[in-house]
């Protein structure tokens, strides 16, 4: 008897291991909201899952420390692929999951944002930025910009400031990301009256060479390269154009933010780089230095906007509950009612913005222009 109680508690014990493997499921589900997300935690896009994933466990581990609202959260990996993402928020759904952060990067929010609309899930997004991850779907928010917004956002900042005669872009155009911003960027850079004198493109397959791009733009005159591309391609970009002696003003978007603490890269080579951000880890706040300083505390880094608009993801949902007066014994379609009614009604101030307000699940809130000056973001 005794051999087979113990046989069975070993197996219980095993059991309890295993089920843990592969996710970040944290804190205790004894009154407590359970919030789960989909992230590229592994592969090439892990940098920013698990910026999104460490940003939002600092915000649930201090809300759970003030002893009133409770979160367990459960950031599942994605590994950028929606059909994974698809499987991840299937594990989700059986775990209990009763509010969401949707997923990370594009493709698989807009993937997993239709099974959100249909199983009547409330999901905000901290960095999946498409309008087809909210188009359509009235459960389903943002807490960054859109790409169009992002595209409209820089042109007219470039326009006001009177940063460039002569405007050359390079985007990557298969990417929804790159492609959104740059199409908006257009539009609005012929509302500006900007001058645009060369647009060149790349693919992933693509994304080591970038001489014929900049070969293009310095034959053009471009004075100023738009940028609306994520920090890996750009950081091959700047130094191959310091290579062939072009120097020309660099502009980019929130793609860009991680650009200075990218292994083996030179930052000298991303002086006086230009973008626009939501979030600055040198701002001199309150609030922005307490939480980069847990930040580099527990994760040895220095944070970008992902792990902030993670921050006030949860943050934002601890507001919309309490104001909702929600419970942790209502079930996920219940809460869904309740946080679009509050995210449609309510104005929040976080680490990315203050003010923020709602409209068909986008955020509207200001970007901040940031200009690099010995290694680190000054504002403009």
């Amino acid at each position: 008897m005794k051999k087979t109680l113990s046989v069975l508690l070993a197996g219980t014990m095993l059991a309890g291991v295993l089920a843990g493997c592969g996710n970040s499921n944290t804190g205790s589900d004894t009154d407590a909201f359970k919030i789960g997300g989909t992230a590229p935690l592994t592969g090439g896009a892990a940098i920013y899952g698990n910026a999104v994933k460490n940003g939002a466990q600092i915000a649930v581990d201090e809300i759970n420390a003030m002893g009133g609202i409770q979160f367990n959260l459960n950031m599942q990996d994605d590994e950028n692929d929606p059909e994974k993402a698809v499987n991840a928020y299937n594990k989700l759904m059986d775990w209990g999951m009763q509010i969401s952060l949707a997923a990370t990067t594009t493709k698989p929010a807009e993937a997993i944002s239709v099974n959100h609309n249909e199983d009547r899930i409330f999901g905000l997004t901290p960095s999946a930025s498409s309008v087809a991850v909210t188009e359509g779907k009235d459960n389903v928010f943002q807490m960054c910009f859109t790409d169009p917004g992002q595209g409209t956002a820089s042109a007219d900042y470039i326009a006001e400031q009177n940063l460039g005669e002569k405007i050359a872009i390079i985007y990557k155009n298969d990417d929804v990301f790159s492609t959104g911003i740059y199409e908006k960027f257009m539009a609005q850079a012929d509302v500006r009256g900007l001058e645009i004198v060369s647009v060149t493109t790349f693919t992933e397959a693509s994304q080591t060479d970038f001489n014929v791009q900049l070969s293009e733009a310095q034959k053009s005159g471009a004075d100023l390269l738009f940028m609306p591309i994520y920090y890996q391609p750009a950081s091959l970009i700047l130094n191959q154009a310091n290579a062939m002696g072009y120097a020309p003003k660099f502009f980019g978007v929130d793609g860009m933010d991680g650009i200075l603490t990218m292994k083996g890269f030179d930052v000298s080579l991303a002086e006086g780089v230009m973008l626009l951000t939501p979030f600055n880890a040198d701002a001199e706040d309150e609030k922005t230095q307490n939480f980069v300083k847990k930040y580099k505390e527990q994760f040895g880094d220095v944070p970008n906007q992902f792990a902030a608009d993670a921050y006030d993801c949860i943050y934002a949902y601890k507001q919309a509950l309490e104001a909702a007066g929600a419970t942790t014994d209502m079930d996920y379609e219940e809460l869904c009612d309740l946080m679009m009614e509050q995210f449609g009604s309510m104005k929040f101030d976080g680490l990315t913005g203050e003010g923020m307000t709602w409209s068909n699940g986008q955020v509207s809130k200001s970007p901040k222009g940031m200009v690099i000056q010995n290694g680190a973001y000054v504002g403009m």
